[in-house]
């Protein structure tokens, strides 16, 4: 089950910064006074506004550490104020989502370092109803933002979360997922391809991301950690007890899914693509899948190798869940295969894998009751198509689909009488709630709802999943948005809407 860490914040409460910076309500004259008396240029964050259906989109430019200091963000229906401080505490990084919840009328932005000093100039936008096609993108772009303004400053991998946390201080600037990278890199594609970069900029970020990968991540067999120091490329333990301080074989098939991606992706012939595809190549040739069975003779693979504890994790990798992208890789290695056979003896072997049953009328051929959470949908296919993977008890997208149609149908019927269940809200799986991180389905169900559960499953499902992403985004508005889209998970019988973000959602 993928778990993640959370980045801790600053704790600083509203009263503390209105202290600080003097009141939540100040006039433009106000800031162009304090604008004239630091001497600071009036566009010294380059801020820019950008107008969508019901909010507006605020970028800027600042060094990392800035960033980390935070900004205060002012919104005002006039030009000459008054100014309302939008930001209960300093907000961190360059990029704010204002969910206004209304259409054609102007918004006035402002922002100020964390002191409430070097204030920009003012910027306008007037939000404006959008069409479903257009309102898509605009989601899209808002979510590819998480991997390109927030990626980390030194290496360019995804940063785990965002907005939550309780990794020690020293490691929480700096944990980095490595499947959430490979999602990433996925990202970085549909950015170029969509243009909310340019595809140079995109190839640029990208061979950032694989260099620091090939010479400063820490690599055992060719594999990586799950978590990485996005400032050395040094192992973060996964586990609070330490042991799992080496190779994750999942999490490696996740980014190395998302750099074969890139690899056909990025196939012009000047030298940052060229690079690009070289250095991927030579990372895919040494990732020693075969190395991950223990011994010759056994037809599984294994989740964790640590170099201080060898095998103790002891975790093998079988059906059915979201690993099947493990087998296909190293089936498929050109260096460092594991024989055909352990595909079945392996991954699909135990008489758990076969269901068969049915679940509100969907026959379901492969996996768990009810279909499990909906990320083993999701996982193994962001660069395989499941189209084109049958094997001899199912076509997998067929049973993708079916999966995602029985969370549907359970959201309907509403057996638990969660608030909200129905056909625009749907869909369980691994994701924050109220009470924490959690893999949650049909059989686990807490009323938790994470907009990547059927939103992911756009593929499968796109009716069902247009109007959960129309839902989601109309009626819980600003109290689910944020600077990178929808934020993670939500539970309405507890009035409970996350902060945070996590990079494997986002992706």
């Amino acid at each position: 089950m993928p778990r993640s860490s959370r980045i801790e914040l600053l704790s600083w409460t509203r009263r503390d910064w209105l202290k600080a910076t003097g009141a939540a309500v100040v006039t433009s004259l106000s800031f162009r006074n304090a604008a004239a008396e630091s001497g600071e240029a009036a566009d010294v964050w380059s801020l820019q506004a950008t107008a969508h259906d019901r909010r507006v989109d605020l970028r800027w430019t600042a060094d990392w550490n800035t960033q980390r200091a935070g900004f205060l963000v002012y919104r005002a229906r006039h030009e000459g104020g008054p100014f309302e401080c939008l930001t209960a505490s300093p907000h961190q990084g360059c990029v704010f989502s204002d969910f206004v919840g209304e259409n054609d009328s102007t918004f006035h932005y402002r922002i100020t370092d964390a002191e409430g000093k070097r204030p920009s100039a003012i910027v306008s936008a007037v939000p404006r109803a959008m069409g479903e096609e257009e309102l898509l993108t605009s989601v899209q772009e808002a979510t590819f933002r998480y991997f390109w303004d927030y990626g980390h400053p030194v290496s360019g991998l995804a940063f785990e979360r965002a907005r939550s946390g309780r990794l020690p201080d020293l490691q929480r600037r700096a944990a980095c997922a490595s499947g959430g990278t490979g999602f990433g890199l996925m990202a970085m594609m549909v950015g170029a391809e969509r243009g909310f970069v340019s595809r140079a900029d995109a190839a640029a970020r990208v061979l950032k991301i694989v260099a620091f990968l090939q010479e400063k991540a820490r690599r055992y067999h060719g594999a990586w950690a799950h978590w990485i120091d996005g400032r050395t490329g040094e192992t973060i333990p996964f586990d609070r007890e330490g042991i799992d301080d080496g190779a994750d074989l999942v999490e490696t098939s996740f980014l190395m899914q998302g750099m074969l991606a890139v690899r056909g992706y990025f196939d012009r012939s000047n030298a940052v693509e060229t690079e690009i595809r070289e250095r991927i190549t030579q990372l895919w040739h040494e990732v020693e899948w075969d190395f991950f069975t223990q011994r010759p003779d056994e037809k599984r693979l294994y989740w964790h190798w640590s170099p201080n504890h060898g095998w103790k994790k002891n975790l093998p990798i079988v059906g059915y869940n979201e690993c099947m992208i493990t087998y296909l890789l190293a089936i498929a290695s050109p260096t460092h295969p594991i024989p055909p056979d352990c595909y079945e003896k392996g991954w699909a072997g135990r008489p758990r894998y076969r269901n068969g049953n049915t679940y509100y009328g969907y026959v379901l051929p492969v996996g768990k009751p009810m279909g499990g959470p909906l990320f083993w949908t999701h996982y193994s296919f962001m660069g395989f198509d499941p189209r084109r993977w049958q094997d001899r008890y199912c076509n997998y997208f067929d049973n993708c689909r079916r999966t995602a149609l029985i969370h549907h149908a359970y959201a309907k019927a509403n057996p638990a009488r969660h608030k909200d269940y129905g056909p625009t809200v749907w869909g369980l799986t691994a994701c924050d709630g109220p009470d924490g991180y959690a893999a949650r389905d049909p059989l686990r169900d807490d009323g938790t709802v994470a907009p990547t559960a059927a939103l992911g499953s756009m593929p499968y499902t796109p009716d069902e999943s247009i109007a959960a992403f129309k839902h989601y985004y109309y009626e819980y508005g600003g109290r689910l948005w944020g600077e990178f889209g929808f934020r993670d998970a939500f539970n309405i019988d507890r009035d409970w809407f996350a902060n945070s973000y996590i990079a494997i959602d986002q992706g």
